[in-house]
């Protein structure tokens, strides 16, 4: 994507949304920025897990892909919180 952005008074600029969406980015997200003698790039910063909703679903990104072993732990740990609520125990 291309797009022409317009620095303001106070030195910010406007990322257009279409590309916000793209990449998940909402407000407070951090960046981390580079530049040469002629290009600036910025880069989101995915050190901390984020959720969001995609399509309905609540979606977990930590940046890095989880081992088989990693989902089924967490799996596992779900279901037995939801079990221990279902049976009032919490």
């Amino acid at each position: 994507m291309t797009a022409k952005l317009t620095l303001d008074k106070a030195g910010r600029v406007v990322i257009p949304k279409k590309l916000r969406d793209e990449f998940h980015m909402s407000a407070g997200d951090a960046f981390e920025l580079k530049s040469t003698a002629d290009e600036i790039v910025l880069k989101p910063m995915r050190g901390e897990a984020r959720m969001f909703k995609k399509r309905g679903m609540w979606v977990l990104h930590t940046g890095k892909p989880l081992s088989a072993g990693e989902v089924d732990s967490v799996i596992q740990t779900i279901r037995e919180e939801r079990d221990r609520q279902n049976m009032g125990l919490e």
